[in-house]
């Protein structure tokens, strides 16, 4: 370290501009994070917050499970029978709008992503205002979400179209969303007349209908023969989240910027230390000169190399944090520390690697430069 701390304060301006194009490097790798942890939080924290294991869908939806599956009430008692099956309960899913026709906001247009569930499922939601869920009360629990626009307990909502009238009647704390949409839980029979659009009695067949069925399952349980039978499929809760509304493609959009960013961090500092060792060639020369191994050579350099690194990197994450601290609340932005901790390393170790590109010039330079060799 003793050539490398030398050089880094002789050449304090250069390796503070490189510095600093790796601390802005690290801030957007922090901005980028936080997005990308924003956008997942907006459309799929309703599901992740939902106590279960897997889920069963219709076979036949392959894709946009959500939207296109339908379960009937002999799937989730066959589920609910299977060995290895701890609980089986149907579950609803729609998007829907509606209009406060009662309440400080009336008029107000306010869009609900629904999820229908028993009122003593132990996916209802504990109240932290007003009161739980109820069979067949036309009532929603909102999430904070919903009640960060005007919504309150008491207030009246009106679902377009289908003209079913909603009583706010408890909310929860929790901001969770699904597909960029504030979650309202509802019991299964308020469910279906959002989803078919009837606000009179239900058809016998819609009163034996779901989304899916939520299951949690022992570990190991197998599940095949009831699927098969069922005409149904269990996917696991992680990789129900790609049905939500637009976040496979948020998530691949987020994840390729973040890999262009990592790869011209590479490729920056890979070219800055290219440059260094090239001007430092009669230096490195006159050391090997004197005796100086080529290992401990290429050990100086890539310590300064992990010195700016890391400082630059720690300076940057830190502004990151200060500016993604800001933007909470105002935009689709989560602050987690894994994946920040996983940007910063991934910017550190890219870096170096390709530094170590650029310093293995350092073996092919020849001592005879120092004293004045020219070929």
């Amino acid at each position: 370290m003793f050539l490398a701390l030398r050089d880094l304060r002789f050449a304090r301006g250069r390796f503070a501009l490189m510095g600093a194009v790796v601390a802005l490097i690290a801030v957007l790798g922090v901005l980028l994070s936080g997005l990308a942890s924003g956008l997942a939080d907006a459309g799929i924290s309703g599901l992740r917050a939902l106590p279960m294991t897997h889920m069963a869908f219709d076979r036949k939806a392959t894709s946009e499970q959500f939207s296109r599956s339908t379960v009937e009430q002999e799937d989730w008692q066959a589920w609910s029978e299977a060995p290895g099956v701890e609980r089986a309960e149907p579950f609803g899913n729609t998007l829907a709008n509606a209009q406060v026709t009662q309440g400080a906001k009336k008029g107000e247009q306010v869009n609900l992503a629904v999820f229908g569930m028993a009122a003593d499922s132990p996916m209802a939601p504990v109240s932290t205002k007003g009161e739980g869920l109820k069979e067949s009360g036309a009532g929603i629990v909102i999430t904070q979400e919903i009640a960060d626009l005007g919504v309150e307990v008491g207030d009246v909502l009106t679902a377009d179209k289908s003209m079913v009238r909603l009583e706010v009647v408890g909310m929860v704390d929790e901001t969770v969303s699904y597909g960029h949409i504030g979650v309202a839980y509802t019991d299964l029979d308020t469910w279906r007349h959002l989803h078919y659009g009837l606000p009179g009695d239900l058809p016998e067949a819609a009163r034996r209908q779901a989304t899916a069925v939520a299951l949690t399952l022992e570990e190991g349980a197998d599940v095949a023969a009831v699927a098969k039978a069922t005409a149904t499929r269990a996917d696991t809760k992680e990789t129900t989240f790609d049905a939500s509304p637009g976040y496979t493609a948020e998530s691949s959009t987020m994840a390729l910027i973040k890999g262009f960013l990592y790869a011209i961090s590479a490729l920056v500092v890979g070219a800055f230390f290219t440059v260094w060792t090239v001007q430092r060639k009669a230096e490195i020369a006159l050391l090997k000169a004197l005796g100086a191994p080529t290992g401990y050579i290429l050990r100086d350099a890539l310590a300064q190399v992990v010195a700016v690194l890391v400082g630059a990197t720690a300076v940057g994450t830190a502004v990151g944090l200060a500016l993604g601290s800001a933007m909470i609340g105002k935009a689709p932005f989560s602050l987690s520390a894994p994946a920040i901790a996983t940007s910063a390393g991934l910017l550190i170790g890219l870096g170096t690697v390709g530094a170590i590109v650029a310093v293995r010039r350092i073996t092919a330079v020849d001592p005879l430069t120092a004293l004045g060799a020219t070929r």
